[in-house]
C-alpha cells in the first residue's frame, strides 16, 4: 500500500487538494498521512518571561486542539466523496514545515506528497517561492500540486513532458503505472527546438521500447517551448501534468501570470513534480 503525505492548514485550499489526496489514494491504493505543523514563537533568552512554559504549553495544547476538532470535517468530505473507507492516519508536528515534511517522509516511508496551492493562478504560488515549490526541491518522493481552482475531474489523460533522455525513462514508467490504475492514457509531450540534439532513431527507440504501453508520443517543431506546454495541457484535456523537476526556473518561466494571462484558454490543472534519478 502507498503512502500519501498530505500537509495541511485546513484551509480551502488545503481542503480542495484533500478531495485530489483522497481520489489519488483511491487510484494507487494508497492512504493518507495528514500532516499539520505549527511553530512555537521564539524568544531572546535574556527577555523570557516568567510564565514563558506556560505560554508554550498553552499555544501547544491550542494547536492540538484545533488540529482534532478540523479532523472530523476532513472525514465529513471524505464521505460526500465516498471515500471514507481510505485510511487516514495523522501527524502534528512543532516545527518548520520543510523540516516537518522530510522528517514525515522519512519517519512514514512516504511515497508521495500532496498539497494544495493558491496564488495569481495557482501554479505561481507553487513554482515561485510558495511552501510547495519549496518542497518540490527539499524532497526526494514526487509532489502532486493542486490549484485551489483546480475542482477534481476523473482522471482520463495524463500528460508527461519529456526531453528523450534515458533518465526520463523511470518516471514516465511510474506516471504509466499511475494510468494503468486510474485506466487512463499518457500523452508524451517533446517541443523539438531548433537547437534540439535528440535524434529521429531515439524518439523511435522510445515509441518501441514502450509500444505495448497506453501512451501516444507528441512531438512538436517548435522554439516556444513554454507557450506549446500550456497549449498541450489545454487542447489535449490533460487532467494532470507530470514533468521532472531537472530545472526549477523553467517552471517559474512556464508558469508566470504574464505568460498565462496571455493564453486565454490555459487549463489549471494539477502538477506532478517528479525527479531525477
Amino acid at each position: 500500500m502507498k503512502k500519501i503525505l498530505f500537509p495541511t492548514d485546513f484551509s480551502e485550499v488545503a481542503n480542495n487538494a484533500f478531495i485530489h489526496a483522497l481520489e489519488f489514494a483511491k487510484i494507487v491504493n494508497g492512504e493518507l498521512v495528514l500532516l499539520h505543523t505549527f511553530e512555537l514563537p521564539i524568544i531572546d533568552n535574556q527577555f523570557i518571561p516568567e510564565n514563558y512554559y506556560n505560554i508554550l504549553d498553552s499555544l501547544q495544547l491550542a494547536q492540538y486542539d484545533m488540529f482534532k476538532d478540523q479532523i472530523p470535517k476532513l472525514r465529513e468530505l471524505a464521505q460526500k466523496q465516498h471515500l471514507e473507507n481510505i485510511k487516514l492516519n495523522h501527524k502534528i508536528m512543532e516545527g518548520d514545515l520543510i523540516y516537518s515534511i522530510k522528517r514525515a517522509i522519512k519517519e512514514e516511508k512516504i511515497d508521495f506528497v500532496i498539497m494544495g496551492t493558491s496564488g495569481a493562478t495557482g501554479w505561481e504560488s507553487f513554482f515561485i517561492g510558495s511552501n510547495t515549490g519549496a518542497v518540490v526541491t527539499a524532497v526526494d518522493v514526487p509532489v502532486l500540486s493542486v490549484p485551489v481552482e483546480s475542482e477534481f475531474a476523473k482522471i482520463k489523460t495524463i500528460g508527461f513532458t519529456t526531453r528523450f533522455r534515458d533518465k526520463d525513462k523511470s518516471a514516465l514508467r511510474q506516471v504509466l503505472k499511475i494510468a494503468k490504475k486510474a485506466h487512463a492514457e499518457v500523452k508524451c509531450l517533446y517541443v523539438k527546438t531548433s537547437k534540439s540534439d535528440v535524434s529521429e532513431e531515439t524518439i523511435n527507440q522510445w515509441k518501441n521500447e514502450f509500444g505495448n504501453e497506453a501512451v501516444d508520443f507528441i512531438v512538436m517543431n517548435t522554439d516556444l517551448v513554454k507557450e506549446t506546454i500550456l497549449d498541450f495541457v489545454s487542447h489535449k484535456n490533460i487532467d494532470i501534468l507530470a514533468m521532472i523537476t531537472h530545472k526549477r526556473n523553467f517552471f517559474s518561466e512556464l508558469f508566470n501570470p504574464s505568460l498565462t494571462q496571455k493564453m486565454s484558454n490555459v487549463s489549471i490543472v494539477p502538477i506532478l513534480a517528479m525527479h531525477e534519478e
